[in-house]
């Protein structure tokens, strides 16, 4: 019997791993994956590096987290010595600094991380590139001040291209596969020349979609409803296992093919979804959040400006979820949205659900964070918000096999 053709993938800036693990239900084989923060690396190597052995580890990169400029500077000749053997490089840099919800911070030291990345792909020149990063990605900063100013995702073309890459750059919204979330991002693609073009990978994705979707049960069309209604906490409480003094939900029926999937065979064990601890919200908030389920009728668009005043809403803005349409984008930020029928903010699970986290992908570290530790400090509603959705990254890994 011939062997099966291993398509072999390294993943930078991998976060908690949700692309990681998109590529590893296509059927991918990791090579190893770089990611700084402690907090999202100990998620990854939880579930892909111990649990599902998804990667072929160099013994001479060791098993923890890197800095890719640290890698890059101290492994530059096993890196080169990689080319050849390596089919796909996914991942893209942090967003932060140039997603349009935050502040577009031109000077964020980590926007130059895109030129590491580049001097990455120029060491081991893998066949295909994934590249992904917020639709602001493609935005010139102060483009009315200097004319001349370019998008770091110009930059980014204009470098693969030096390298002889054939790129194409796409926005693709992953609530057209199956992700029950509006979330619009810019995915760039780049084939080494003497292989092709990936001028077809979002007809592929299109012409996949059904039969991929219908062999898991799902439609291109997931509600919100369909994807968390199981983890309410009118099922019942009990003592959160990793979160002392907390509360956790525990699990309802099963209403709809999307929870049947995600959840997969981890209820047979597990009486308590992981990471589905619930906030402790002061009583005037819950009585705000009471108040707003009650007698504020519009689902689904921000509350902000002079409304927060006359709701009594104390933080930035809030969006009342609606249970019959997708959710908003999933952010790192707990406080953005409300349950849509129970006066509290969204759980880490629900959070991930809705990202298409199966439920056996447990979230690792620190529930929340705040103040100067925001910036060292990834905790799991932020490692859950950053990542890309793993039902998309199966997607995309099956069609790009069929691009090499």
């Amino acid at each position: 019997m011939a062997k099966r053709e291993e398509h072999t993938v390294i993943d930078l800036f991998a976060g908690c791993g949700g692309l990681s693990l998109g590529l590893y239900q296509a059927g991918w084989s990791g090579l190893f994956a770089i990611e700084k923060n402690p907090f999202a690396f100990e998620t990854l190597k939880a579930n892909l590096i111990d649990k599902k052995k998804h990667f072929n580890w160099p013994q001479w990169l060791p098993q923890t987290p890197h800095d890719i400029n640290e890698v890059l500077e101290n492994y530059k000749a096993q890196l080169e010595g990689l080319r050849g053997k390596v089919d796909l490089v996914a991942g893209g840099p942090p967003c932060q600094g140039f997603s349009m919800a935050g502040k577009r911070v031109e000077d964020d030291v980590r926007n130059n991380l895109v030129f590491s990345y580049i001097k990455f792909i120029d060491l081991v020149r893998p066949k295909i590139i994934l590249f992904e990063n917020v639709k602001g990605f493609t935005y010139a900063f102060d483009k009315k001040k200097n004319g001349d100013a370019i998008p770091y995702s110009q930059k980014v073309i204009e470098g693969l291209k030096g390298l002889n890459y054939n790129v194409k750059p796409y926005i693709i919204d992953f609530s057209k596969y199956g992700v029950p979330q509006r979330r619009n991002r810019f995915i760039l693609v780049g084939v080494q020349e003497s292989i092709g073009t990936p001028d077809k990978f979002e007809a592929m994705l299109e012409s996949y979609k059904d039969s991929f979707l219908r062999k898991k049960g799902l439609t291109a069309n997931t509600t919100l409803c369909e994807a968390i209604s199981d983890l309410l906490q009118s099922n019942g409480e009990i003592p959160t296992p990793d979160r002392k003094g907390f509360k956790s939900g525990i699990y309802g029926i099963e209403e709809s093919n999307y929870q049947k999937l995600l959840r997969g065979d981890y209820v047979e064990n597990h009486i308590v979804p992981d990471s589905h601890s619930f906030a402790k919200h002061t009583e005037d908030k819950s009585t705000c959040y009471k108040n707003l389920l009650a007698n504020y009728e519009i689902r689904g668009k921000r509350i902000d400006g002079d409304a927060r005043k006359k709701w009594n809403i104390k933080q930035r803005s809030i969006t009342i979820l609606d249970p019959n349409t997708i959710s908003p984008t999933i952010t790192g930020h707990p406080d953005d949205y409300l349950h849509y029928c129970e006066p509290r903010i969204m759980t880490v699970r629900e959070c991930a659900r809705i990202q298409s986290f199966p439920d056996w992908y447990e979230i690792k570290k620190k529930y929340t964070t705040g103040g100067k530790m925001r910036k060292i400090e990834v905790p799991r509603y932020t490692q859950v918000g950053n990542a890309i959705p793993p039902l998309f990254a199966e997607l995309a890994g099956i069609v790009l096999k069929q691009i090499i």
